[in-house]
């Protein structure tokens, strides 16, 4: 089999000259960045004034746009890179900073928000002030990745406390507030949430996927210091099943939210993959594995999506590295690339080339066949050991494309090393919130994966996709005792910020309540789907609402009916009415 020779980004540098460009720019950066991660941490970052204890703020902005607040997902995205660093030996000296985070994020659980109290719902409240008081203005609430990410960052610092005996803090004072994320969690995964970027309301892959993530984390700790974690499993099993909806096999790609009228080809999910990154688990398609034939299809996609959006991208070769943003239909500051969906690019293949190494293999499917392509035209499907001339120019070819989509960042970093939250897509020129931590934070992760950095194991291997799915929500029930899997398909085009519920005749199907009805996945739009375990043997009655902004429209009557069969698994094809 003949290699082609792979086309390199950056006007056709070499292989060993693209190493050179981004061992030169982490060189510089990393330490920049990481100066810059701190400054914005209370109390003493030199840009965090105002901020208590352990508070992250989100960059030093205060207008154009104002994001001098604290966000729960971002803080504990930016605070996993200072608690991996700490337990990974990497930077003993943050050990204060871990528990200054702990302590803050225990008073903002408490704190009456806008979505709730503690116990009703204000774990959801995606932002804070920095003080820690409530913001109470209009916003995109709830968002439900907050608590799940805030527990796995949390998580990862009690098990390596109870390595280094302390376990007796672990369980008085850490585990109650993991309890409460994790209890959140488990209760409200099944309804809605406005997605990372704070603008879809609907169910979101990178929601689902650290939820699952956090609920199998939050059992094993609580076997672990002999607390109960059943409830974790059981809720989980249905996540890894509503996280198999969101795949497009037409379209080859993730699709990011099951709402929102988009593609659906969104830096969400390339996220995913390097935030629950388990090298333990292989290249598993099931958890979405960074070198997973689905997750690589889905990167090419995805990147391949921003070749003709920005200008900055034009005349780059179809196989070369570019910049990449949130989602190519963005219009927020027109649209631009994000330095920190860029990094996740290049993060999602340095950690596929840590497991191809770990394996020593590399596994080419019809799945990932056209991301391979871009590299080797003439590849085929099989597996090919590390000690093929094959998997050598693969893993050769993957690392040059790593390495240069860092660069493509290197080249619009201005020279005082700072990172905003997006740069130019016409000029190249830093655009919006200056200082963005979650950029800085961002570096950090792809420059220690590119280093080797392999973070702790959360549990991902051996896990596979029930034989029937639980139905979701806080219940826990399904897959077993005279229950059937009803898949749900209803062919309905919506408008924008517009999704399509299911309510019925039984508790499972909550009982005709519009309030509660069952989100639908639109991954295969204008077909929505949903698998609920639904009584075996019974008559049951159901309609199809839709749901926008707030307004509910019902199915015209009559009801739809079906009779379950006794056992196995039944399906359902409508038309809405």
């Amino acid at each position: 089999m003949r290699l082609f020779q792979y086309a390199l980004a950056l006007a056709g540098l070499s292989a060993s000259a693209l190493a050179q460009s981004a061992d030169s720019y982490i060189a510089t950066e990393a330490p920049i960045a990481k100066a810059g991660l701190l400054a914005n941490i209370g109390p003493s970052g030199s840009k965090a004034s105002g901020a208590k204890s352990g508070i992250v703020i989100a960059s030093p902005s205060t207008s154009n746009p104002n994001y001098l607040y604290t966000w729960t997902r971002d803080s504990s995205l930016v605070f996993k890179v200072v608690v991996d660093q700490l337990t990974l030996g990497l930077d003993t000296s943050l050990r204060g900073l871990a528990d200054g985070f702990l302590v803050a994020q225990q008073t903002i659980q408490q704190v009456s928000n806008p979505s709730g109290t503690v116990s009703t719902g204000g774990l959801g409240e995606p932002k804070f002030n920095i003080d820690e008081t409530a913001f109470t203005g209009a916003w995109g609430r709830p968002q439900r990745d907050g608590p799940a990410l805030r527990s796995t960052t949390l998580i990862t610092y009690a098990n390596w406390l109870l390595d280094n005996s302390n376990s007796t803090f672990v369980t008085n004072t850490l585990w109650p507030i993991i309890k409460l994320d994790l209890d959140y969690v488990a209760s409200n995964w099944n309804q809605s949430t406005f997605d990372l970027w704070e603008e879809v309301q609907s169910s979101s892959f990178f929601t689902t996927a650290v939820q699952h993530r956090a609920l199998r984390q939050g059992a094993a700790l609580a076997a672990r210091i002999g607390q109960s974690g059943s409830t974790y499993n059981a809720q989980a099993a249905g996540l890894l099943c509503f996280l198999q909806s969101y795949w497009n096999p037409t379209g080859g790609y993730v699709t990011a939210n099951t709402g929102g009228g988009r593609s659906g080809r969104d830096a969400n999910t390339v996220l995913t993959s390097i935030h629950t990154f388990d090298i333990t688990a292989g290249c598993d398609a099931t958890t979405f594995q960074p070198c997973s034939d689905k997750a690589l299809s889905n990167l090419k996609v995805y990147v391949d999506a921003f070749r003709s959006v920005y200008s900055i991208n034009s005349g780059i070769a179809s196989t070369s590295p570019v910049a990449t943003g949130r989602y190519p239909e963005d219009s927020y500051y027109s649209g631009n690339p994000w330095y920190l969906a860029t990094f996740a690019v290049a993060e999602q293949l340095y950690d596929a080339l840590l497991t191809w190494q770990s394996l020593g293999s590399l596994n080419v499917t019809s799945t990932s066949l056209a991301f391979f392509r871009q590299f080797n035209s003439t590849v085929a499907v099989g597996t090919y050991p590390s000690s093929s001339s094959t998997y050598a120019a693969l893993t050769s070819a993957v690392k040059s494309f790593a390495d240069g989509t860092v660069s493509v960042n290197a080249k619009y970093t201005p020279s005082n090393g700072g990172l905003s939250e997006q740069y130019d897509k016409n000029s190249g020129s830093p655009l919006s919130a200056v200082d963005l931590t979650w950029s800085y934070a961002s570096a950090l992760t792809a420059f220690m994966a590119r280093n080797g950095t392999v973070p702790a194991s959360w549990g991902a291997a051996g896990l596979t996709v029930p034989s029937t799915c639980p139905s979701g929500g806080s219940s826990g029930s399904g897959g077993s005792g005279g229950t059937v899997a009803v898949t749900f398909n209803v062919h309905a085009t919506t408008v924008w910020g517009e999704n399509i519920y299911l309510t019925g005749s039984v508790n499972e199907l909550q009982n005709w309540s519009p309030s509660t009805a069952l989100l639908m996945s639109s991954a295969n739009y204008p077909t929505w789907s949903l698998t609920v375990n639904l009584p075996a043997s019974a008559s049951i009655q159901y309609k199809y609402i839709r749901i926008f902004n707030g307004a509910v429209t019902w199915e015209s009557d009559p009801n739809n009916s079906l009779t379950t069969p006794s056992s196995g698994s039944f399906t359902v094809n409508d038309s809405w009415r």
